[in-house]
């Protein structure tokens, strides 16, 4: 039984449902027969659209690379050593040099010139570490080791006096 409502599909709508049907199966039977070309061809061929076999720009490649590789703590806090002086002021920047980043201990190590800098580098590493840490992410850097200069070597000989380190006591 028919609903009353509901009026027969007439024949020129009978028609759009049979071409809307054949023109479904058509891209089907066309889609499958182009999937078995590229599989006798072995694989995708290179045409005028993109896809994941383009070369990359540079940027790019080494972004994805960082991302792939998980190094972007490491790269970043390189970055930061790059921009030392914008980070620190030119004044500091000048006296004091970071050395190396430790990655499990999350600790930057700072070597200045003088145990003046050293001393003043102290005291300003608990903001220092807050500027770093907005800059690259919360808790990426922990604690900054600051590092006096490196001394002269240290002499041992007969004008030595018992007890004494050396030339090295201002050092450090």
């Amino acid at each position: 039984m028919t609903d009353p409502k509901t009026p027969e599909p007439s024949g020129v709508d009978l028609a759009r449902v049979a071409l809307r049907a054949a023109k479904e199966q058509a891209r089907a039977r066309g889609a499958a027969a182009q999937q078995k070309k590229q599989a006798r061809r072995g694989g995708l061929r290179s045409g005028a659209r993109a896809d994941g076999r383009d070369p990359l720009p540079l940027g790019t490649a080494i972004n994805r690379l960082i991302t792939e590789r998980g190094w972007e703590a490491p790269a970043a806090v390189g970055g930061v050593m790059g921009r030392w002086p914008q980070m620190v002021g030119p004044e500091v920047a000048q006296h004091c040099e970071p050395q190396r980043y430790d990655e499990d201990a999350r600790v930057l190590t700072v070597r200045c010139d003088s145990t003046a800098w050293a001393t003043q580098l102290r005291l300003l590493a608990p903001q220092l570490v807050a500027r770093l840490n907005a800059d690259l992410g919360q808790g990426t850097v922990r604690l900054i080791k600051v590092l006096g200069p490196g001394g002269p070597p240290r002499r041992y000989g007969p004008l030595r006096s018992p007890g004494s380190t050396g030339p090295g006591d201002t050092y450090g």
